[in-house]
């Protein structure tokens, strides 16, 4: 196999598909290292997300799990006041210059941080608190050079990011401490480096905003798969990642070794997941259907690898660690216990989803795995960790460097 193709097997979401099950069905046979799989519980944790779904949306209109859940944090439509005086076609790019960095902005926040929004003087914490504080970086023209036009995120701004400056954004100090604040603010500026090397997508103003006219010009009759997006914003943002496993020189992103993954070429030893990317990619699908364009194919994308859902699975009992130490220490992100919980993870979402459907009477056009997420999964893991621990921090705690989570 050639390293082209190899690249392109292990970001197609089908990969990550097939990996995980492969990892699950090892789980149930009892051959894991890290643990073990009690599935006959997944009726009873299905029956829980049914509970917090229907809580969540009494009528079960269920949005797809993105980042505009969150920028509405605290009953408040803040995009909607922000993109009121602008037109369609700029609305689709404001709308991009926002998403895309706030998603990359997203990773675990820890327990202790919280951001203070002013004017109300709400607080929020974790992805409700990151989400609002980089509304604010974007509507307060940190991420753009022209003063004249601060409601964009450009090259030169992003490139220009330390971590003093964005720690000041975000409120962070000795009392307030953000998990990864370094590691978020070199992923700013190595998104700006792709920004400003990426003329033919980002155009000649070197604009993150100008993805979406490249998106619309991508679509065919008003139609534009769900893989074309994804597999732009893979190989588009590839060289933003830090320290992560090369193939032929291309930085492979959010894939991780395993030895349970057994291939003659070489993918061998290795899972991927593509977790931020594929919730950018349940994203953008918002502000290219505000632009009339219909994005299909999305039942091809997968559950997110993240610790909201995989901590539901731990705190539900579907998944038991074999060594009880596990819960005692942090973990770096490519430990193999970590990657064999988030592979168990994605496989296991997609053996509730049919579950839920069931106990929420709903059939999978109207009930997609990304509402499945939304309604959903992510919040009853939260809600579970609240429940276990204090500060609702995941069963299994995390090293975070800002990039993953």
């Amino acid at each position: 196999m050639s390293p082209a193709k190899a690249i392109a097997r292990l970001r197609d979401p089908a990969e990550i598909r097939a990996r995980s099950g492969e990892i699950l069905a090892l789980g149930e046979r009892g051959a894991l290292a890290h643990f073990d799989v009690r599935t006959d519980r997944l009726p009873e944790v299905a029956r829980l997300v049914a509970g917090v779904t229907r809580a969540r949306y009494p009528g079960l209109a269920i949005p797809l799990h993105s980042r505009w859940r969150h920028f509405s944090a605290g009953g408040i439509d803040r995009w909607a006041r922000m993109a009121a005086p602008l037109s369609r076609e700029e609305r689709g790019r404001v709308a991009m210059d926002l998403v895309i960095p706030s998603v990359l902005l997203d990773a675990g926040a820890g327990d202790a941080w919280r951001y203070r929004e002013s004017g109300n003087g709400a607080g929020y914490a974790r992805s409700e608190g990151l989400a609002v504080a980089s509304f604010d970086l974007l509507a307060g023209g940190a991420l753009s050079r022209d003063p004249s036009r601060p409601l964009r995120a450009d090259a030169a701004a992003l490139c220009a990011v330390d971590a003093d400056a964005l720690g000041s954004a975000f409120q962070v100090g000795d009392a307030n401490r953000l998990e990864g604040l370094e590691g978020r603010a070199a992923l700013l500026r190595s998104l700006g480096e792709v920004v400003r090397a990426r003329p033919d997508v980002f155009g000649d103003e070197a604009r993150i905003g100008r993805l979406y006219d490249y998106f619309c010009f991508r679509a065919e009759q008003g139609r534009l798969r769900a893989a074309v997006v994804l597999d732009t914003v893979l190989e588009v943002f590839a060289p933003i990642w830090p320290g992560r496993t090369r193939l032929a020189g291309v930085n492979l992103g959010d894939v991780w070794p395993h030895p349970a993954i057994v291939r003659g070429d070489e993918t061998n030893g290795l899972v991927p997941f593509h977790k931020l990317s594929q919730w950018l990619t349940y994203s953008l699908v918002e502000p290219l259907q505000d632009a009339n364009l219909r994005v299909e194919g999305l039942e091809a994308l997968t559950g997110l690898a993240e610790y909201r859902n995989g901590g539901l699975f731990v705190d539900g009992g579907v998944l038991e660690p074999r060594d009880p130490a596990t819960l005692d220490v942090a973990h770096p992100p490519g430990a193999e216990l970590v990657v064999e919980w988030r592979a168990l993870s994605v496989a296991l979402v997609d053996r509730l989803a049919p579950l839920l459907r069931r106990e929420l009477e709903l059939d999978e056009e109207a009930l997609p795995l990304g509402a499945v997420l939304e309604g959903g999964t992510w919040a009853a893991g939260r809600q579970l960790a609240f429940e276990a621990r204090e500060g609702g921090g995941p069963p299994i705690r995390l090293l975070s460097d800002g990039t993953v989570f």
